[in-house]
């Protein structure tokens, strides 16, 4: 038994039993990957895969405990990589942080650049996808951390951190703006009468795609107050969804965080919290992670309120930081 032979039945679970896939992924040769787990079974005494015919179809029932030992023995590898690189260079080396548009766009920019002053000859890389995405790449070791709203607290394989909680807001170009009657003055934005969600479905709307900045609450609401809205733009991007917005096709609902009064002067705005509720962003760590300072160092510069102290409590205090 080696390291190869589990790393070849994780890639194989991992790219939905192809082994092609899986060889792809780890640079090496179908039939190399196929012999390797033939000698493992040989070795076992049991199939580890399900077969029809030369096709692997799933795992066996013993095979299942395989594939969680290697997930973990992996998992374990990859902390003893991570010490390597702390103890080598604590001072540089690579971060990878896993983010929403949003995140990368709106919240995250003057943390990084605090980041940078402090760690110049840090290699920082920003991986932008979905939540799920970014679920997976933190789970696999591919992201050292996740920042996101949704999907997040639901691993169950992750640990996550509340950092901050924002709510939505309405925006409407500001000539001809169907948001009028929710302004209480001329060339303001401080809100009138609450807009209700029957306001909203009677306009055209543009928001989020469905995975993503608190899409599924705003579904959710309409859906319990029996209302059906005709939603004519999905994006991922506020950006977009404000480009579009200022070309008068519709009404937007977008993060809070990516309005700015004064860079979006051709646009109004009222708080919508009210109708959707807050949404809360969360940091994603790997269960069983070996922090290393880097790490520490980002979440904290983020989310002050998340200490060293607080994180080590969390995770088992399975990693030493001074503090």
């Amino acid at each position: 038994m080696n390291l190869h032979q589990l790393r070849f039945i994780r890639e194989a679970v991992r790219h939905n039993f192809s082994l092609t896939e899986a060889a792809k992924a780890l640079f090496t040769s179908q039939p190399g990957v196929s012999k390797a787990i033939i000698e493992l079974e040989e070795e076992l005494g049991f199939q580890v895969f399900k077969r029809h015919g030369k096709r692997i179809k799933g795992l066996t029932p013993p095979g299942e405990l395989v594939y969680q030992a290697c997930e973990r023995v992996l998992a374990e590898m990859e902390n003893i990589r991570r010490v390597g690189e702390e103890f080598a260079s604590r001072d540089s080396g690579r971060l990878t942080v896993a983010v929403t548009h949003t995140q990368a766009r709106y919240v995250l920019p003057q943390a990084v650049a605090v980041f940078r002053k402090r760690f110049p000859k840090v290699k920082l890389v920003l991986l932008q996808g979905t939540p799920e995405q970014l679920a997976d790449w933190v789970r696999k070791d591919q992201a050292d951390l996740a920042v996101a709203t949704e999907a997040l607290a639901n691993e169950p394989d992750l640990i996550t951190f509340p950092c901050y909680d924002w709510g939505h807001v309405a925006i409407a170009s500001r000539k001809g703006s169907e948001l009028k009657p929710f302004l209480s003055g001329s060339g303001t934005n401080s809100p009138g009468r609450k807009i209700a969600l029957t306001d909203l479905a009677d306009m055209n709307l543009i928001t989020y795609e469905k995975h993503f900045a608190g899409r599924k609450k705003i579904d959710a609401a309409f859906e319990r107050a029996g209302l059906t809205v005709d939603v004519v733009l999905e994006a991922i991007d506020a950006d977009v969804i404000k480009t579009y917005v200022g070309l008068g096709l519709g009404v937007g609902i977008i993060a809070e965080v990516a309005f700015d009064a004064d860079k979006d002067s051709e646009l109004v705005a009222v708080p919508v919290d009210h109708l959707f509720g807050r949404n809360t962003s969360r940091i994603a760590l790997r269960q069983g992670v070996f922090m290393r300072t880097l790490m520490y160092e980002f979440i904290e510069i983020f989310a002050p309120m998340l200490t060293p102290k607080m994180i080590d409590r969390v995770l088992g205090g399975g990693a030493a930081y001074d503090i």
